[in-house]
């Protein structure tokens, strides 16, 4: 694989300015955002009021932690535009989530807010080791995602010529790397699995793609994941991380040049980890629950918002600003399987450690009876492989790894349902 390190005159200042610079600013912007949500969204009056807190009381940086958490329903209270603190005709870009597990939310921006989330995306992809001029295969959806239209932005501010694919028609993907020959490409991973099955059909080596980064996000996946990807197309695999509610893809993102974990863009939002059940600080270093603060967002201020995803804050590494851990699961994914708490990754983990398995797979949960039972659907490599065997092996290394007994089920190559987006690791039918 190619060196990618992007040159350092090429960074922003601020990417490697000193903590005490970093934290200076960020004092200043947190006044800020307080006061600007607390004056125009009526849920941050409300909520600031009731614990007795006006944005005057945020002295220090540590002082953040005495006012409100936000969650996803506050959010779905104040649908659709309740928690905007602009007028509306000041918002000049509207997303929202699916909605399938409850009412949408909606998030807004004004002309700055896109400016600046183009701005962070454009520093992900450069960190990523994307330069002007490359080229750049998005198969994020387009839509009200928020992924492929942020990562749009960001590539159009960074200067890259964009391939807009979106994601689905597989065949089209293959051909068009193929013959487009891009640099780059920004896709979920459990989508790019399905990318290589199609190179594979086609009779086509990946690794003799054009492709020399992948930039993956939008769900948790492995070390063990990376290694797969960078082996089948002899290519930097990254992590990008971000949500909606906080800005969507940019928030953080992982330098090509160590891996070590994702540096959080802290001059935009401000990173606290807390204990999942208690909402209490936890010492750095510490997993827990992230939560973010959005620094300079106009239409759409955050304050406090709970992420549900565990990780922990590390120091910097390739820049100055703080890294978070690659997030390894949700706390509203996590199953607790006869008093064992279970995330799907800890499965895919026992998945690529087990010979003559394909890293495709979906976790089945019943309940029979009195027990919760797990079934781990899963497909064999290719053909030639004894399937109940490969059965027993991955039912093995899931017992010595996690502690669970659970039956297996392996299927034939291509048996497991592709994913074309986020990929859908759990089916709940207790």
């Amino acid at each position: 694989m190619k060196d990618l390190t992007p040159p350092k005159h090429t960074l922003d200042p601020i990417e490697i300015a000193s903590r005490d610079e970093i934290e200076a600013l960020q004092l200043e912007r947190l006044k800020w955002s307080l006061l600007h949500a607390y004056t125009h969204v009526p849920h941050y009056r409300a909520a600031f009021d009731a614990a007795g807190l006006h944005p005057h009381d945020l002295r220090s940086l540590a002082d953040l932690a005495k006012f409100p958490f936000t969650v996803k329903q506050d959010l779905r209270a104040s649908y659709p535009f309740g928690m905007f603190a602009v007028p509306r005709d000041q918002v000049k870009r509207i997303h929202a989530s699916s909605g399938t597990t409850g009412q949408p939310t909606v998030v807004g921006y004004t002309e700055n807010d896109l400016k600046h989330w183009g701005g962070v995306v454009a520093r992900s992809l450069r960190a990523a080791g994307m330069q002007p001029g490359d080229l750049l295969h998005n198969a994020y959806g387009y839509g009200l995602f928020t992924g492929g239209l942020g990562i749009h932005l960001g590539a159009d501010a960074l200067g890259l010529t964009t391939i807009p694919i979106s994601g689905g028609m597989t065949p089209r993907q293959v051909r068009l790397i193929t013959d487009f020959e891009p640099k780059g490409i920004t896709v979920t991973p459990s989508y790019a699995l399905s990318i290589l099955d199609e190179f594979a059909a086609k009779g086509v080596d990946p690794r003799t793609s054009s492709l020399e980064v992948g930039i993956f996000g939008a769900e948790p996946w492995t070390n063990a994941m990376r290694h797969e990807i960078e082996q089948a197309f002899d290519m930097h695999a990254v992590d990008i991380y971000g949500l909606s509610e906080v800005i969507g893809p940019g928030v953080s993102m992982e330098c090509v040049e160590t891996k070590d974990g994702l540096h959080i863009w802290e001059d935009h939002f401000f990173p606290e980890i807390v204990d999942p059940v208690s909402g209490d600080p936890v010492p750095e270093g510490e997993m827990g629950e992230l939560v973010f603060t959005s620094l300079t967002k106009e239409a759409f201020p955050i304050i406090r918002y709970r992420t549900r995803d565990l990780t922990r804050l590390l120091p910097g590494t390739a820049r100055s600003m703080r890294r978070m851990e690659k997030v390894t699961g949700r706390s509203d994914d996590m199953i607790i399987l006869r008093g064992v708490n279970v995330f799907p990754t800890q499965i895919e983990e026992c998945l690529m450690a087990t010979p003559g398995l394909a890293p495709h797979f979906q976790i089945e949960l019943t309940k029979p009876s009195r027990m919760d039972q797990m079934r781990v659907l899963c497909e064999a490599a290719d053909g030639s492989v004894d399937t109940a065997l490969a059965a027993n092996a991955l039912g093995g290394q899931i017992k010595q790894s996690i502690g669970i007994s659970v039956a297996v089920d392996v299927a034939a190559p291509g048996s497991v349902a592709r994913s074309q987006g986020k990929a859908v690791r759990i089916i709940d039918n207790r």
